[in-house]
């Protein structure tokens, strides 16, 4: 598999295990996991043929490691960014004192009146490093980064996860906690 079709396959994972299983009939867990062969199989059936050795490289290779596998291998799931109902389990977890999202111009009206929401998404993404941050704004236009005083919010209650994949997670960042 070159890595134009690494690519493709990796989109079209991310369709299916965070936000449209019914595209190719694939039943997930209330965690959010499906069978490792049934994913395979359907994703087959859908035209999308690719071998549990070319899968197992698409999600070591991932460069933001979208995906997890079970123990043993026999079932995977998307590590965040669902817009489909799915429990994670994720830990609370102290964030550190700053953390990044990157957004364009286009959207700081509303974010400086109402923050950052998590929209379609099960929780809002943040990144613990400016660079990060930088790729995910890029991919709408010129990159604009928000500071976010995660430190200051976790004192005042608001909550945190980290996904496997190490992107911070949160249900809301009001305006008043981000620099911009």
């Amino acid at each position: 598999m070159n890595e134009e079709e690494k690519y493709r396959t990796s989109k079209f994972l991310s369709l299916v295990l965070r936000h449209k299983p019914e595209e190719i009939g694939l039943p997930l867990d209330v965690n959010g996991w499906a069978d490792v062969d049934e994913l395979i199989s359907r994703c087959a059936v859908a035209g999308k043929r690719f071998s549990a050795q070319e899968l197992e490289e698409i999600v070591a290779t991932n460069d933001k490691k979208r995906f997890a596998y079970n123990s043993d291998k026999s079932k995977i799931r998307a590590s965040q960014g669902h817009s489909i109902d799915v429990e994670l389990q994720l830990e609370v977890k102290e964030p550190p004192e700053l953390l990044f999202h990157g957004t364009v111009e286009k959207f700081l009206p509303a974010i400086k009146s109402q923050g950052l929401l998590k929209m379609k998404r099960q929780h809002v993404h943040l990144s613990r490093d400016r660079a990060t941050a930088e790729k995910v704004g890029e991919r709408r236009g010129e990159a604009i980064i928000l500071i976010v005083r995660s430190d200051e919010m976790n004192q005042d209650g608001f909550v945190f996860y980290q996904s496997a994949n190490g992107v911070w997670l949160t249900d809301h960042v009001p305006a008043k906690y981000i620099d911009f």
